[in-house]
Formats: structure tokens, C-alpha cells, sequence
């Protein structure tokens, strides 16, 4: 395996992990607790703002989407000798 393909195929499981931990967290209740124990009021006030939430989520979603591109990228790549039969 060469190496640019594993640096491809860890890059896929960041963009998975990153993206379901960015798309999930901001609405399960341990962002509640760990916003509130912030000492920035208006900090604290930001982040539990639902348009914050919304955009940690999608921010989430589109390393998903990104993750899943490469990864059917990775999947649908010709080998460079397979045209060599011809």
C-alpha cells in the first residue's frame, strides 16, 4: 500500500469521526454542561444560541460529505497499470 493511499484512508476516518462528533455534540446534553460552566457570560450566551448549534452541526455535515466524496473517490480510482493490456 502506498503511502499517499493510507494518508487518504486516515483522512476519510478524520472526516467521518470530526463530522459525526460536530454534527451530534452540539445538541446532546454534555454541551449544556460544559457550556455552562464557562465564566464568559456572553460566551456562555453564544454558544447555547440555536444558530450556533446549527452551524457547529452543518459544519459537521460537510466534513461528512467531504469524507464520503473521498472515500468513493478512493473506491472508484483505476489502478495506473490497468490499462496497460490494452
Amino acid at each position: 500500500m502506498r503511502l499517499a493511499t493510507m494518508v487518504q484512508i486516515f483522512f476519510i476516518i478524520y472526516c467521518f469521526e470530526a463530522g459525526l462528533l460536530l454534527l451530534i455534540l452540539p445538541w446532546h446534553p454534555f454541551w449544556d454542561t460544559a457550556v455552562m460552566q464557562m465564566v464568559a457570560g456572553g460566551l456562555r450566551t453564544l454558544f447555547l444560541h440555536p444558530m450556533l448549534r446549527g452551524a457547529v452541526s452543518g459544519f459537521g455535515l460537510i466534513h461528512l460529505v467531504w469524507g464520503l466524496h473521498d472515500a468513493l473517490v478512493l473506491l472508484t480510482r483505476r489502478s495506473p497499470d490497468a490499462g496497460a493490456g490494452l
